[in-house]
């Protein structure tokens, strides 16, 4: 029986080379992008309130963004954090029209006092996405 892992071995190495040379700028797991998480007034998905009327907006919100197929897959899997009322949306979509979709979307749901609408237009910095 012949061995054969040095021949997955080099190709394992082989394929690690090839992205790196890509340029890519952030590991697979964004952790470079996710940077701003740390900042102690970011809202994170690990606020989501448990209180049952903020996880019912929570919840009619995603339902209509999924809902609506002309959105991309971005803003369909973008963040919707409610605590109190207000509504915190964040995630990269395509477009600043897909952006005010979904804070129109959100701001129609019974129950939803304010959105803070922090989406950005992919390809676009922060500073970029005026809210």
């Amino acid at each position: 029986m012949k061995q054969r892992f040095p021949l997955v071995l080099t190709a394992g190495v082989f394929l690690l080379t090839a992205s790196l040379a890509h340029g890519q700028q952030y590991p697979a797991d964004n952790s470079g992008k996710n940077v701003r998480d740390r900042n102690p007034h970011a809202v994170t998905a690990g606020q989501q309130s448990n209180h049952k009327g903020d996880v019912q907006i929570t919840k009619e919100i995603r339902k209509a963004v999924v809902a609506d197929k002309s959105l991309s897959t971005n803003a369909h899997n973008v963040k919707i954090i409610t605590v109190n009322g207000v509504v915190t949306l964040r995630g990269p979509v395509r477009s600043a029209e897909e952006r005010d979709t979904i804070a129109a979307t959100a701001q129609r749901v019974a129950g939803v006092t304010r959105v803070k609408n922090n989406l950005e237009v992919a390809g676009h910095s922060a500073a970029d996405n005026p809210r």
